[in-house]
């Protein structure tokens, strides 16, 4: 059996010379911020070269335009110039939709 890690998202992205590292994080249950809202806890590193974590980029775009096609995700419009980043898609809950009213071209993975 495969070990499985669960990820709330990545915190950060560092990048020395060849090397990427990429850290994942998930929500705490207990400990809170100013705010009120579940702190980022560390839970693990992945740690690519450059040309694997391209690669890796690459094939989680094409995922990500599945999830898109599928209606799962929704991207945002583009941001004005010198506006503050944010995420490239927000989640929203699609509406159930029929497998037959999907392309066939999706993945099983996105049904």
């Amino acid at each position: 059996m495969h070990a499985e890690i669960y990820t709330d998202g990545i915190d950060e992205v560092t990048i020395g010379g060849s090397i990427v590292r990429v850290d994942l994080f998930s929500l705490s249950p207990t400990e809170r911020d100013a705010n009120n809202a579940p702190k980022k806890v560390f839970r693990q590193r992945l740690i690519f070269s450059a040309e694997s974590f391209a690669n890796s980029v690459e094939v989680m775009q094409t995922a990500l335009q599945g999830l898109v096609d599928a209606g799962v995700v929704q991207r945002n419009q583009p941001r004005a110039p010198g506006a503050a980043p944010q995420a490239a898609v927000r989640v929203e809950r699609a509406p159930s939709v029929s497998d037959s009213s999907r392309s066939q071209n999706v993945s099983t993975n996105f049904r």
